[in-house]
């Protein structure tokens, strides 16, 4: 079956190049994060979220360091930098908790052309420093954090399943890693080298829209950023993420030239 790949920003529904053919079948209706639960943002107290000049939560990220927070190259580019806000503390969208800050700069990939080619990552330089702590970032060392079938949590504040509503508070949901071969069986155009593909066989659990440019964890380490994916939560079509191991040592390094540590 044919089915429309779509980014998952929170704003609007931006159909990418085309159709791709499935595995399986797709379910017509959705489960609901999709599939999640409520979450305490002191469990998670990295993740963030982007809103427009109007004050919209349109994606996720996650702060790696006091002024630098890690998105998505979609999210990044989908507003005016000028118009482009983080909001740090904040638990529940509708509540007064932490802080609205603004942006100075926007790194994207060199390579980044749009979610389906790769290189879907950003990293936003916030204009003041910020006190939630920094998430970790994968080494070298840790090729064990994506082997297929570990469970991973993904986080955010998207909608409960495709076109629906937003959940108004932070949601995690449990999905295992697919294999690199799996993941290419499904979607043409899926990269091994620069993204990652991880979902339930059966659906029901999945990113959604709004959670792009969240985490992807495992073990506490940030192993995908929300990228792209076939609806949200249908059988047979994993989300795809980018592979944080391919650009960790970039931008820790940047890291290392912004703060000087």
């Amino acid at each position: 079956m044919l089915t429309n790949i779509r980014r998952r920003l929170g704003v609007a529904l931006t159909v990418l190049s085309g159709a791709v053919c499935a595995s399986a079948g797709h379910a017509a209706g959705m489960q609901p994060i999709v599939g999640g639960e409520s979450v305490s943002l002191e469990d998670y107290p990295y993740a963030v979220y982007l809103v427009d000049d109007r004050g919209n939560q349109y994606c996720g990220g996650t702060v790696i360091s006091a002024t630098e927070v890690l998105t998505a190259a979609h999210c990044a580019l989908a507003v005016r930098e000028s118009d482009l806000g983080v909001v740090v503390g904040r638990e529940r969208i509708a509540s007064n908790q932490g802080e609205e800050v603004g942006v100075d700069d926007v790194w994207v990939a060199p390579g980044y052309r749009d979610p389906l080619s790769g290189d879907d990552i950003a990293v936003l330089t916030l204009s003041e420093s910020v006190s939630a702590p920094a998430a970790r970032l994968p080494r070298s060392s840790d090729d064990h954090l994506y082997e297929p079938g570990t469970m991973a949590t993904v986080v955010g504040w998207g909608r409960l399943f495709e076109n629906g509503p937003k959940p108004g508070s932070l949601r995690a949901a449990d999905v295992p890693l697919v294999s690199d071969s799996e993941c290419s069986d499904v979607f043409r155009s899926f990269d091994a080298d620069t993204m990652v593909c991880a979902g339930h066989e059966s659906g029901g659990v999945d990113a959604c829209q709004g959670d792009s440019g969240g985490p992807l964890l495992v073990d506490g380490t940030v192993i995908g950023i929300v990228s792209w994916g076939a609806g949200c939560a249908e059988p047979g079509t994993p989300g795809v993420y980018t592979r944080m191991s391919t650009y960790a040592d970039d931008v820790r390094a940047d890291l290392v030239r912004s703060t000087g540590d």
